[in-house]
């Protein structure tokens, strides 16, 4: 595993397993951006399941941000697709799935319109870009109904206030989307175990699916 810089500019951790990867997958972090918890995500998924994992910053050039200051930045969703398509590329295979948390699922949504990605999992991704992020663009229910959109798993929380019922309602209709709904989870419950929120066994069953998902 080693940090790299995309054409971008963007830096990226890049995890690549012993032999020939079955796939790539390209991780878009939750809103507090690339930082040890996904380095150690993408070295464990390389290692465990054969994967060649990219693991991209969302915030180039703004690693300092408080929270505060991160849930009050705008979406530069042509910036942050871009940059999940050169960490595809990043990992030297053609077959690459994208998957992410929280603010990074719902770039999941978006970047699965993009046609670079054959499959996306998104975790508690908004499903709708919240008032103060929004920019006029990227849309992410736009992008999943693109035709070049790719089959994509969403993993939601049954109180997650981020992902409110009618917007998962919304998400059930597209013929491209599998949703899941941990009904006593809230937001963030599986990748950072550090959290009041996180939740083992929903965690471990939506990683077991996960696995599935891309076994294709």
């Amino acid at each position: 595993m080693s940090r790299i810089t995309l054409p971008s500019g963007t830096p990226a951790e890049l995890a690549l397993p012993d032999g020939e990867p079955s796939r790539g997958v390209v991780i878009a972090p939750d809103i507090m951006g690339l930082r040890d918890l996904f380095d150690a995500m993408a070295a464990d998924l390389a290692a465990r399941h054969g994967w060649a994992v990219c693991a991209v910053e969302l915030f180039p050039g703004q690693e300092h941000l408080a929270l505060e200051e991160r849930m009050q930045t705008p979406l530069d969703v042509d910036r942050v697709v871009g940059d999940l398509v050169e960490g595809a590329d990043a990992t030297g295979c053609d077959r690459v799935a994208v998957i992410g948390f929280c603010r990074g699922g719902m770039h999941v949504y978006q970047a699965a319109g993009s046609g670079r990605f054959d499959r996306g999992v998104s975790f508690y991704g908004m499903i709708r870009v919240p008032p103060q992020w929004n920019s006029g663009r990227g849309e992410p229910m736009e992008a999943l109904a693109r035709p070049e959109a790719c089959p994509v798993l969403a993993i939601l929380g049954g109180r997650d206030p981020y992902t409110p019922p009618d917007d998962v309602d919304a998400l059930r209709q597209l013929p491209n989307v599998e949703v899941v709904v941990y009904p006593e989870a809230e937001h963030a419950f599986v990748h950072a175990p550090e959290r009041p929120s996180h939740r083992p066994d929903d965690a471990a069953d939506a990683w077991a699916r996960t696995v599935r998902f891309l076994a294709v």
